[in-house]
């Protein structure tokens, strides 16, 4: 299944995604970095920005590691709705492909969507796409 998440909301196609997953479907996820996050764009930003500076006190060189690319936070949202410590969970997140764009090999296959996700159901017009998102975080660095 190849998914197209340009004006989805990250939150619930990520937990369409992880329930596809559990049932053993492969899921390729394409355009992760137009997928958006609702809230005002400030308060997100600061609350990703202090996520990715939480660090060890012993040696920050050891983790924990933060993604920062939008395809990685992606894979990171669905993981976090799968029961990883679980051999199950780790094995539905092994057949999870995030792509930044549209990779060559799957240009012109068909794709889906999730119209519940979409970023039309929402009654705000205040979100944040997950590349701006990642853009911000890669500069404050």
């Amino acid at each position: 299944m190849i998914v197209d998440a340009t004006d989805l909301v990250l939150g619930r196609v990520a937990s369409q995604i992880a329930k596809k997953l559990l049932e053993g479907e492969e899921i390729v996820v394409v355009n992760a970095d137009m997928a958006v996050i609702s809230g005002e764009r400030k308060s997100t930003l600061s609350q990703y920005d202090a996520w990715t500076k939480i660090r060890s006190l012993v040696d920050p060189t050891q983790g924990p590691f933060h993604p920062r690319r939008p395809d990685d936070l992606f894979r990171r949202t669905v993981r976090g709705m799968l029961p990883t410590r679980k051999k199950k969970g780790r094995e539905a997140y092994d057949r999870l492909e995030a792509y930044q764009g549209v990779p060559s090999r799957f240009e012109g296959k068909e794709t889906e969507t999730f119209p519940k996700a979409n970023v039309n159901q929402l009654n705000t017009r205040r979100f944040i796409r997950l590349g701006e998102l990642s853009k911000q975080l890669r500069e404050g660095k």
